[in-house]
């Protein structure tokens, strides 16, 4: 007996301690709420446990999914049954009987097909607003106890703390939740994220490999390791890999590693990248920056999964799923020489194309700044902020020339320097000057993100690509006079490649 109780203390325990973890990961959020209410239920030795969530448009309260494998989700009218009591009142209940309770709504039972008996539920309040109910049924060895309640009253205020840390969002005056996004971490509600989010799911259910593709500061990154930790690979390693920062003679060595003596300065063996992500992915960002040579390599490694460190002769294997991200048209560079051909078939097995922010529309614009706001305000412990109602319309007329990265960073300055509970439009420092991304046809042609074009570059149609990016990046750098970081800022790329754009 002794060591049940220390067993169920210790899932308790761990429960609480991993709730943080949990809510970390850009994990689907009916994944995320399904697997939070299965250890909650053997925490507390249930059979079930089920996390309602109030609607903040209607009202109505919602299981996003839990433990309910009949039923893919259950809605509940305000004030209806014992969730819909406890979400009206606060208080904590505990049933011992159901059938004799006037507050279970039976009908729910009916329809799932599941006998009822004990039932203890708690309010999940943050705040001071109620956000939603945590449910659990049925205890194993009869009634739930005084000590089951007092671990369900702190369990539901640390489930109020990590819902800050969601996408689902809780305003301080009101009650409930609304939802920003499917993926935990990743804004956006629009039709146009709601197809990349389509595309995610069955790219995560599968082995292939994936290409993103989108303009610099979309948050290819943030989706790439959303295919990760919704797969079957989640709880093995994701590399991250950005082709940018490597040094071109030190690529292959970066990717597949080296043995001792391959080269002066290499004194001992080195695990590559590739080798390091071994059972998990390999997520390759920024591929149009990989030097032709190692190419050919990488096409061997996509085709065979098989490789040889620097310096070696032996042949390595290693099982990993590749996603690759670019802000560059492949195909273009590779009809013009500069990216194999055959590599990019192999590489776009499923294509996901990830859209700028200007064209997710007005909803997608203000939900990621208040999620901005409300992260970066307790990141840099500044208290409740909000924006103030005008911003709204600046926001969404900015046109976002560096997209979710750029709004990010104008919030973030916003935030370290505001004065006051209220950020408004002054404090945001939008920039006039730039231009909407509809401008220039050389930007699509060049795989550059858009900027404002200088009105005096003109580009030759018998140039290289090569050549046409550097004239081009010299021409925003002239019209920056010769600021490399603003004018890094305006292509929407980071100074290292602007550069490398340079030499």
């Amino acid at each position: 007996m002794l060591d049940a109780r220390v067993s169920e203390h210790d899932q308790r325990f761990e429960l609480l301690a991993d709730l943080g973890a949990m809510v970390a990961g850009e994990v689907e959020l009916d994944e995320l709420l399904a697997t939070f209410a299965a250890r909650v239920a053997r925490a507390l030795g249930a059979d079930r446990a089920t996390l309602w969530l109030i609607d903040g448009a209607t009202g109505e309260i919602r299981s996003q999914v839990a433990t309910l494998p009949e039923l893919r989700e259950l809605r509940v009218p305000p004030g209806h049954g014992v969730v819909g009591h406890v979400a009206a009142t606060g208080d904590l209940v505990n049933i011992r009987d159901a059938a004799e309770d006037p507050r279970w709504a039976g009908q729910i039972a009916e329809q799932i097909g599941y006998p009822t008996t004990s039932i203890l539920t708690a309010p999940i309040e943050r705040r001071g607003q109620i956000r939603g109910v945590l449910q659990v049924l049925n205890k194993r060895d009869g009634a739930f106890t005084l000590r089951d309640e007092e671990f369900a009253r702190t369990l539901a205020e640390q489930i109020g703390r990590a819902l800050d840390y969601t996408t689902l969002r809780g305003a301080d005056a009101e009650r409930g939740l609304s939802l920003r996004g499917r993926f935990n971490h990743v804004i956006g509600t629009s039709p146009a994220m709601a197809a990349v989010y389509e595309m995610i799911v069955r790219a995560a259910q599968t082995d292939a490999t994936v290409l993103l593709h989108g303009e610099t500061g979309t948050g290819k990154g943030l989706l790439a390791r959303a295919i990760h930790v919704n797969s079957g690979r989640r709880d093995a390693p994701f590399v991250h890999v950005d082709c940018t920062t490597l040094p071109e003679a030190l690529v292959e060595s970066e990717l597949f590693g080296h043995e001792r003596g391959a080269y002066t300065g290499a004194d001992a063996r080195v695990v590559g990248k590739v080798e390091a992500a071994h059972g998990g992915t390999l997520f390759l960002d920024e591929i149009g920056e990989l030097p032709l040579l190692l190419q050919s390599k990488l096409l061997r490694f996509v085709q065979e999964r098989q490789f040889e460190r620097v310096g070696g002769r032996e042949t390595l294997t290693a099982d990993v799923r590749l996603v690759v991200a670019t802000n560059r048209d492949l195909a273009a560079m590779a009809e013009a020489g500069q990216f194999r051909s055959d590599l990019y078939f192999r590489l776009r097995v499923v294509e996901i194309e990830i859209p700028p922010l200007r064209a997710r529309g007005a909803d997608d614009i203000a939900d990621l700044a208040a999620h901005f706001v409300g992260q970066l305000a307790r990141r840099y412990r500044k208290g409740p902020l909000q924006l103030a109602p005008a911003t709204r319309p600046a926001l969404i007329a900015y046109p976002w020339p560096g997209n979710v990265r750029e709004l990010e960073n104008t919030i973030e300055r916003a935030v370290v320097l505001a004065t006051d509970a209220t950020i408004d439009v002054k404090d945001l420092r939008l920039e006039p000057r730039r231009a909407p991304a509809s401008a220039g046809a050389g930007d699509s042609m060049l795989g550059l993100p858009v900027a404002p074009a200088p009105a005096t570059v003109s580009l030759p149609a018998d140039l290289s690509l090569a050549e046409a990016e550097r004239r081009y990046a010299v021409a925003v750098l002239e019209r920056e006079h010769g600021n490399q970081s603003a004018a890094a800022r305006a292509l929407g790329i980071s100074r290292n490649k602007l550069a490398r754009l340079l030499r």
